[in-house]
């Protein structure tokens, strides 16, 4: 075994996953990898005992039971036609503003948000419902794209989200209070997005026309009935899920099957159910989950060794030395993240940084739900900061060719909601209660 002075390794282990993440190998492998062959280097034999018990405590953590059950319950939404018929609607109340039909993207990936969780989901189903509509009547491509990105990401902070699933057990919160606490600032994200949209468009219509009234000239009365009754398939998934949690009838691992079932029911009520599908949908759940827990698994293992050479009090010692006191510790946290965000995927900062962290924040005297759901809005800039921005590729991926999507494109158009995103930070660090009032009022 060899003796290295814990600073050292804890630049080894962190600098060996970014070298390896940048040569294209799989992430899974990657911090795996690096965690075996340190561990190995540093503790001998005895690391496989020590990486074979975080695994095996992580894939028997019963709250992760709710995960593969929200995803199918994101997967099955989204071929159930939920969101085309939802769009149609909106587009005829909201169409005539300037900028309404990037302002409906938005509100549209807020509601998926609450009924779906899957970023891909989200992401996908916006890009092929709103993005051909916004290019086809003059909309600017940099702010089509943005909104697809912007109000697709949305479904990894409002719940259920998948993130939150995750963050729960890896810090010891509640996932009902996490879900609880994210409703408030994933619904001031959205608004701040349709604010940007509607006083952008104002001083520059050209880049979001309004639609001409021929294409929306509907009743009032028959306009008010699709309304209502597009609204009651998400106002069932959310009361199914995010009620139950909220009046303590069911966790949040039954209320995620719960969830499954109502979204099954409702692709059998739109027609959309058949054998193919639901084989279709079991595999992209199996296919999704297993990649999470993959990931989670490798995280964990290499976590134990990361905390077991002596790391942990290596960074939290590095945070704790930052200036201004406990919120420049703050401060330093939620920039790592962000910085991390460029490189990384946002499964392995949660699965390795959260364990870390979680303690410090603690003896830093913040409340750990409050701190756990700064660090998941933290992740929606994350989501639109190149290179590993994932929203980024499914919208260019899924895009009809036609259309002329290039990546600078999408770019350009998420930068200035990722400022946004900070504004939204800011006033939850000014004003906790956003965070906290809602699991408060929660029933045991």
């Amino acid at each position: 075994m060899i003796e290295i002075s814990p600073g050292i390794v804890t630049i080894i282990m962190l600098g060996g996953i970014l070298i390896g993440v940048f040569t294209g190998y799989p992430l899974a492998i990657v911090i795996g990898g690096v965690g075996l062959i340190v561990g190995f280097l540093l503790l001998g034999p005895s690391v496989a005992d020590l990486m074979y018990a975080r695994i095996y405590s992580l894939i028997h953590n019963y709250v992760l039971l709710a995960l593969p059950l929200f995803v199918f319950m994101g997967v099955m939404l989204e071929r159930s036609g939920m969101a085309a018929r939802l769009y149609d609607v909106l587009y005829l109340w909201l169409g005539g503003f300037r900028g309404g039909l990037a302002i409906v993207t938005i509100i549209m990936g807020t509601i998926i948000a609450a009924c779906v969780g899957v970023i891909g989901a989200s992401v996908t189903m916006l890009t092929l419902v709103a993005l051909p509509s916004m290019i086809k009547r003059g909309y600017s491509k940099s702010l089509a794209t943005a909104s697809c990105c912007a109000g697709g990401s949305l479904g990894t902070l409002i719940p259920p989200s998948i993130m939150l699933v995750i963050y729960g057990p890896m810090a010891g919160i509640s996932v009902g209070k996490l879900f609880m606490g994210a409703i408030f600032p994933g619904l001031i994200l959205s608004g701040l997005y349709c604010s940007y949209i509607a006083i952008r468009s104002f001083f520059q219509p050209e880049i979001a026309p309004a639609v001409p009234l021929e294409e929306r000239n509907v009743p009032f009365i028959i306009k008010t009935r699709m309304l209502a009754t597009s609204m009651v398939p998400p106002a069932f998934i959310i009361l199914s899920v995010l009620g139950a949690i909220f009046m303590g009838i069911a966790p949040p691992t039954e209320a995620a099957a719960v969830g499954a079932l109502a979204a099954t029911l409702l692709a059998v009520v739109y027609r959309q159910f058949s054998w193919q599908v639901l084989k279709e949908t079991a595999m992209q759940t199996l296919w999704i989950t297993s990649m999470i827990m993959l990931i989670g698994a490798t995280c964990s293992a290499f976590v134990g060794v990361f905390l077991g050479v002596g790391c942990g009090g290596v960074v939290e010692g590095f945070i704790l030395a930052a200036p201004g006191g406990k919120w420049g510790a703050f401060g330093m946290i939620m920039f790592i993240i962000f910085i991390l965000g460029f490189f990384i995927d946002w499964m392995a900062i949660l699965f390795i940084l959260v364990p870390i962290v979680a303690p410090t924040a603690v003896s830093l005297g913040f409340n750990p739900l409050w701190f756990g759901m700064m660090i998941i809005v933290n992740f929606q800039m994350a989501y639109m900061t190149p290179p590993f921005a994932w929203p980024m590729f499914y919208v260019r991926g899924v895009a009809p060719p036609e259309l002329g999507i290039t990546i600078s494109d999408i770019i350009r158009g998420v930068v200035p909601f990722v400022f946004l995103i900070m504004i939204g930070l800011g006033l939850c660090i000014a004003f906790p209660q956003i965070i906290l009032w809602l699991p408060g009022k929660m029933i045991r």
